[in-house]
């Protein structure tokens, strides 16, 4: 099983699962397995962020990177209720998403969280609001760094059409800060032509949920997705 996101390349497809009732124990297993089976199909990187009891038991089973949809940037110890980087590694995680809008961070925060984990080998997944948050937060250097204007997350409108100057304007910010990072465009991405114009705007990926995660149909909202996606010669046809 793989164990570190490096080895996605890029573009990507990353899936949050967040919390979601049809998201937990066998329905976490089902989309995430659904995700590595229909992306491998067509020949696309991709990733999956379940709920954190479910993480370690679908990194030991998923052929695809898990993520873990938060980490605290605290040592081991006597922190109750913590998620340390060190559990995750222990558990065959391969990083974590970090200041998620539902879960917020300090700037300083996400530093220390980024160091921690990429200190393990682990890759940090760091979520921005917008272009000069983007900004800030890629001075701690994270492998990943998805935009998600908060009025967009779970709505019918991405930001890749609704608001396509944010992703160009956070890849040369964020570039401009550490050229290594590679931006994703999340908040209402739900279908091929969202993906395809967040590509063109200069993303390497897409964080989506709620397009997959309460669709009437996971499979028919993944392939829509994954049909955005640049179509590889080694693809499945």
């Amino acid at each position: 099983m793989p164990t570190n996101v490096r080895s996605l390349g890029a573009p990507v497809l990353v899936l949050n699962l967040k919390a979601y009732p049809n998201c937990l124990g066998a329905g976490a297993t089902s989309l995430g397995t659904l995700l590595a089976q229909r992306a491998r199909f067509r020949n696309v990187a991709a990733a999956v962020c379940p709920s954190a009891p479910d993480l370690g038991r679908l990194a030991g089973q998923l052929p695809i990177p898990v993520l873990s949809q938060h980490t605290d940037a605290v040592e081991p110890g006597a922190h109750t209720g913590a998620i340390v980087p060190e559990s995750l590694l222990a558990s065959g995680v391969a990083g974590s998403l970090l200041n998620h809008s539902e879960h917020p961070l300090s700037e300083e925060e996400v530093a220390r969280a980024v160091g921690r984990l990429q200190a393990l080998g682990l890759v940090p997944l760091v979520c921005a609001k917008d272009v000069e948050d983007a900004r800030r937060l890629a001075r701690s250097r994270p492998e990943f760094l998805a935009v998600e204007p908060p009025e967009l997350i779970g709505g019918d409108r991405s930001v890749s059409t609704a608001r396509p100057e944010v992703i160009r304007g956070t890849v040369e910010a964020v570039h401009e800060v550490s050229p290594g990072t590679l931006v994703l465009c999340g908040a209402g991405v739900h279908d091929r032509n969202d993906v395809r114009i967040a590509l063109e705007l200069g993303a390497r990926g897409v964080l989506v949920a709620s397009a997959v995660t309460r669709a009437p149909d996971p499979q028919a909202a993944i392939d829509e997705l994954l049909a955005g996606f640049p179509r590889s010669p080694d693809a499945a046809r």
